[in-house]
């Protein structure tokens, strides 16, 4: 792909992320249905008995997940929808705005989040059904441009005079754990207690969620982001990455559970079941998640 073509499909991302935050004000939800032939191989799919059973062929579910669940989540549906016969629709948008949009009366059968805080929230509204359960993890990095006009090779240098940051905004789930690394950061030595007050004095722009972060890097709008470690393959010709340490860093926790206003909660308890199954988890571990193994519900580590 050229780097035009690039370009062009990173400001697809800027777009979508705007209309994906005007459609969350108007109470609506913007779902995409997945698409046929281009699932998991079979030796890596849950065989086709274990998922049939028991299913509803020509029935619809609707699917709302964190914006860094797209790539994993698209081919995740397209091969539940190819076994099971079941069209899949996914909403993907800030775990944030997916939370508001089930409070304003939006109606999804499967939520997954990116962090634990908005998933309690759905719970305290009375927005899901049962408990949800982990199934994946997730990890910071800091992208900058693949010139790296800036000189960005450390932590340290997000808090230069002059270096201009790109964050999520706080509610996001990648913007809430931005600042809880740079917060860690402050209190090491050799950052300084100000640390986190000198990077965010270097913010030019909070976003609405972590792949608007991204695209706003890759196309030089900014010198660094921090983004999930996920993210940067979605733009690998374009970016580079600046790992953060371990002590720094921080465990984002994916938790997914049924809807309450689910018209299938069988299917969509199956959808459930499949994202948690060795074929569900093969798919996320090429998109980069770490494992969350079944039976490993625990939210220890966890920010």
């Amino acid at each position: 792909m050229s780097r035009g073509s690039q370009l062009r499909g990173l400001r697809g991302i800027l777009l979508l992320s705007a209309v994906l935050l005007v459609l969350a004000s108007c109470s609506s939800s913007t779902s995409s249905p997945a698409r046929e032939g281009a699932g998991a191989s079979s030796s890596e799919s849950t065989p086709a008995h274990e998922v049939r059973d028991g299913s509803a062929p020509g029935s619809k579910l609707v699917v709302f997940a964190a914006s860094s669940l797209l790539e994993p989540f698209q081919e995740i549906g397209q091969e539940f929808q190819r076994q099971t016969g079941t069209t899949v629709e996914f909403n993907f948008a800030g775990s944030a705005q997916l939370v508001a949009q089930l409070q304003q009366g939006a109606l999804a059968d499967v939520i997954a989040l990116a962090d634990l805080q908005n998933m309690h929230k759905a719970q305290d509204l009375g927005l899901v059904r049962g408990a949800p359960v982990l199934f994946a993890r997730n990890r910071l990095v800091i992208v900058v441009p693949k010139e790296n006009p800036a000189g960005i090779e450390q932590v340290a240098d997000l808090a230069r005079p002059g270096v201009k940051v790109v964050l999520a905004h706080e509610n996001v789930p990648v913007g809430k754990y931005a600042r809880e690394m740079l917060a860690r950061a402050s209190q090491q030595p050799g950052y300084g207690a100000d640390f986190s007050e000198r990077v965010l004095g270097n913010v030019v722009s909070q976003e609405v969620n972590v792949k608007q972060v991204l695209a706003k890097v890759a196309l030089g709008e900014a010198d660094a982001g921090i983004v999930y470690a996920t993210d940067v393959k979605a733009a690998a010709s374009e970016v580079r990455t600046v790992t953060i340490p371990d002590e720094l860093n921080v465990v984002a926790c994916y938790p997914i559970a049924i809807g309450a206003g689910s018209r299938v909660p069988e299917q969509a308890a199956r959808f459930v079941d499949f994202v948690r199954s060795e074929a569900g988890r093969a798919v996320l571990e090429r998109s980069g998640f770490l494992p969350v193994a079944s039976g490993q519900d625990g939210t220890e580590g966890c920010s």
